[in-house]
C-alpha cells in the first residue's frame, strides 16, 4: 500500500521535507516540488544544477535501490545554510555496493569505439563534480545521503516551506 506524499516544515530557515514512492513518476512530481519550493530562492542556471543532481540521485535510488521489484519511500529533506542549499536523501532499499559510493570516474570517449561507449555510469561523475561534502551512510537498514550544492546568497526571502505550491 502506497502512502500518500507528505511534506513538512523543515525549521524557521524555509526548509522542507518530501516523502514520496521510489517510482518513476513520483520521483518526477517530487523533483517538479522541489522546483518550485526553490525556484524564487536561486537563479536559473542554479535550479538546473540542482534539478540535474537531484534528478540523478532520485533516479539511482529507484533504479537500484529499489529496482524494479521493490517500491518503497523516497524522503527529500533540504534546508538553507550559509552559501548553499542541504540537502538529506534517504530510503530504505539496498544498500551501496560494498557499502560505499561508486567512485564515479570520468570515462575519456575519445578513446572508445562507439559501440564500446557505455550505456550510463556518468551520473556518480556529474553529482560528484557539481555537489560538496558528499556523505553516504547506512544505518539500521535505512540509506542516507547528504551533500550540499553551493548557491549564491538566496533571493527573495528563502526557500518556500511548502513544496507542494509548486509552478511547473
Amino acid at each position: 500500500m502506497k502512502r500518500p506524499n507528505q511534506q513538512r516544515d523543515a525549521g524557521p530557515d524555509g526548509g522542507f521535507q518530501l516523502r514520496f514512492s521510489g517510482d518513476e513518476l513520483a520521483v518526477r512530481a517530487a523533483l517538479r516540488r522541489i522546483r518550485g519550493a526553490v525556484g524564487s530562492c536561486v537563479s536559473a542556471d542554479q535550479l538546473g544544477l540542482i534539478e540535474l543532481v537531484l534528478g540523478e540521485v532520485l533516479n539511482n535510488v529507484v533504479e537500484h535501490a529499489y529496482g524494479p521489484v521493490t517500491n518503497g519511500q523516497i524522503e527529500v529533506e533540504c534546508a538553507l545554510g550559509e552559501g548553499a542549499l542541504v540537502f538529506v536523501v534517504r530510503d530504505f532499499g539496498r544498500e551501496m555496493p560494498e557499502g560505499q559510493l561508486p567512485e564515479g570516474l570520468p570515462i575519456d570517449i575519445h578513446r572508445l569505439r562507439e559501440e564500446d561507449l557505455p550505456e550510463g555510469g556518468f551520473g556518480w561523475f556529474l553529482v560528484r563534480a557539481l555537489v560538496r561534502g558528499l556523505e553516504y551512510r547506512r544505518e539500521a537498514g535505512c540509506n542516507t545521503l547528504s551533500f550540499t550544492i553551493p548557491i549564491a546568497d538566496c533571493k527573495r526571502g528563502g526557500l518556500r516551506a511548502d513544496p507542494a505550491q509548486s509552478s511547473g
